[in-house]
């Protein structure tokens, strides 16, 4: 990519990119926990829980000696809960294991639990500010289209790491991804934007199948929410944040009072994945 197409993405967003809390912190437990937060889960559900968040637990050690049902309760409204426990649990693995210190270097990163490859990058780049490259599914898109094919994961990983200028690691990774999320979407707004020059499918006048389809880090389509395990669950834990559930009203709970077998079945996942707790009378938070 040429000099002028990285000042062009640089200048788009310096005037386009929009202001958000974890960009104007350089706080490691910070930007861990807004990254936490923000798998899979949309920007504007995120800014006001993510300020919250921080004021209970501004601390890794803060967050490690609290009870887990806290951070679960806190947690309501940003779905995928599993991420509440364990970004407990690395809380947990940075107060014994580094001194209460969120670490810097990838493999300490990566021992963390709920903490992959995309994650410990992110915070070695917006916390510490190292020249490394982030991929996450807005900057899967872009690259994917603009190479105009599927990429491997190791293929969109050393591409994003040749196209990181070394001394503006932070604030390139920052407009890549922002380019993503405001014009390269699912519906891309290509006349827009500042990089359609090296943007091979924009240049074939976008031919063919959509590049990013099923190309690395790009995201799927989300199966049917409506009557799914996943909605019984939701509710079920949004009733567990108000107290303990008896065990015979768990189906109606649920949302599915004529099939207990099906809801003690997915009850049993929750459990399994750290979110509650089965005492003889039924179910709480752990």
């Amino acid at each position: 990519m040429s000099g002028d197409l990285q000042g062009a993405l640089l200048d788009w967003f310096s005037r386009s990119g929009r202001d958000l809390p974890w960009r104007r912190t350089r706080d490691p437990w910070a930007i861990l926990v807004s990254e936490f937060m923000l798998q899979q889960t949309q920007v504007d559900r995120v800014v006001e829980r993510y300020t919250q968040f921080l004021a209970r637990f501004p601390t890794p050690v803060a967050l490690a000696r609290s009870p887990v049902a806290d951070v679960i309760a806190l947690w309501s409204g940003l779905g995928y809960n599993r991420r509440a426990v364990n970004l407990h649990r690395a809380a947990v693995t940075i107060d014994v294991s580094h001194g209460g210190q969120v670490p810097d270097e990838l493999g300490d990163l990566l021992d963390l639990p709920g903490v992959g490859p995309y994650t410990a990058r992110a915070v070695r780049v917006f916390a510490f500010e190292r020249a490394d490259a982030v991929v996450d599914t807005n900057i899967g898109r872009v690259l994917a289209r603009c190479h105009r094919r599927r990429l491997t994961p190791i293929e969109a990983q050393r591409t994003a790491e040749s196209l990181v200028p070394r001394d503006r690691a932070w604030i390139w990774n920052q407009a890549m991804m922002e380019l993503g999320a405001l014009m390269c979407r699912t519906e891309p707004r290509c006349e827009e934007c500042p990089l359609r020059g090296a943007c091979e499918w924009f240049r074939s006048g976008c031919a063919g199948p959509d590049p990013a389809h099923r190309s690395a880090s790009v995201s799927r389509p989300q199966s049917r929410f409506a009557g799914s395990d996943r909605q019984g669950r939701g509710r079920l834990l949004s009733g567990l944040r108000a107290g303990p559930v008896p065990m015979g009203s768990v189906p109606t709970v649920m949302g599915w009072p004529d099939d207990a077998e099906r809801s003690l079945k997915v009850a049993a996942t929750l459990v399994a994945d750290g979110l509650a707790r089965r005492n003889e009378a039924g179910f709480e938070l752990p």
